[in-house]
């Protein structure tokens, strides 16, 4: 039997699309990996996750490859997961997942678990007094702040002390603040993809000249690498803290380091993350294989 699977993405990242996003070529190089691991044993369909649920229940599993803007709309997207399941769909990552990674909040339950981790403040919502009175806080120079809900830096800035907000600029949301690390201009931020559980590949990830996002977008270029045993440990220490009786089907641990040497984790992505196939020899055939064993 073929298996079915969805690739869920969104308009601006589906081929043909008017407002195609110019990272979406991740979207490309993501479906080749795939399509390759899978071979003659499954067929992969792109469809935008807001399709009919007629047009998804038809599917074995349903992989949240790149629905990119599920940030202006978590609840819709939540739900939509749920219906999947309850209509026997197998989603990867599953709803419970989802729901538990979609607000960066699980950051402060993976520092209760032990996880290095970076200072943060959480308020519901940022302007310049929050932004002042995190400078003080951490007796910091400067600071990124984020949004609770967010991806691909949207919504994310970083001021210091002798540049600050200006007086109408805000965050109307859950958000975040942290100290600037130095080693994300320097080192960069770290990388490691996880398929079931078991390590894949690695990467660093390092911002233009400049910047300090690493994000494609904001000319962002990556690095293969083969992580010292100390770092690999690091990320691994990362995906055992994570709060499910089974490993996800896929996990991609970003960290960075701190001033002692030791990498702290910056995201634990496991909702529609970027898993740099081109960097894992192997990945598109462990991508298919997870799923595979998930719909046997």
């Amino acid at each position: 039997m073929t298996a079915r699977i969805a690739f869920l993405a969104c308009p601006t990242t589906l081929p043909g699309s008017p407002t195609r996003r110019p990272d979406a070529f991740e979207h490309d190089l993501l479906i080749e990996a795939l399509r390759e691991g899978l071979g003659t044993r499954g067929e992969v369909t792109a469809i935008d996750w807001r399709a009919p649920l007629d047009e998804l229940g038809h599917f074995d599993l349903a992989y949240l490859g790149t629905p990119w803007d599920y940030t202006e709309a978590k609840d819709e997207f939540l739900d939509r997961l749920d219906a999947l399941e309850a209509a026997g769909v197998v989603v990867a990552n599953p709803a419970a997942v989802v729901r538990w990674n979609a607000d960066k909040l699980y950051l402060k339950e993976l520092a209760e678990r032990g996880v290095p981790s970076i200072p943060t403040l959480w308020p519901d919502s940022a302007g310049p007094a929050a932004i002042a009175a995190a400078l003080d806080h951490f007796g910091a120079d400067r600071v990124v702040v984020k949004r609770r809900v967010g991806a691909g830096a949207i919504g994310q800035d970083s001021f210091s002390r002798d540049a600050l907000p200006a007086a109408t600029w805000r965050i109307d949301q859950p958000a975040m603040i942290q100290p600037f690390l130095a080693a994300i201009q320097h080192e960069g931020e770290l990388s490691f993809i996880f398929i079931d559980g078991a390590f894949s590949h690695g990467l660093i990830k390092q911002a233009a000249k400049g910047d300090y996002r690493i994000q494609s977008l904001y000319g962002g270029i990556e690095v293969p690498l083969n992580p010292a045993p100390a770092d690999r440990a690091a990320a691994e220490a990362v995906m055992a803290a994570l709060p499910f009786d089974q490993p996800p089907l896929y996990a991609r641990i970003d960290m960075v380091r701190l001033d002692d040497g030791e990498l702290a984790v910056i995201e634990a992505e496991l909702i529609e993350p970027y898993l740099y196939p081109q960097q894992g020899l192997q990945f598109g055939r462990l991508l298919a294989d997870g799923m595979l064993k998930r719909i046997a």
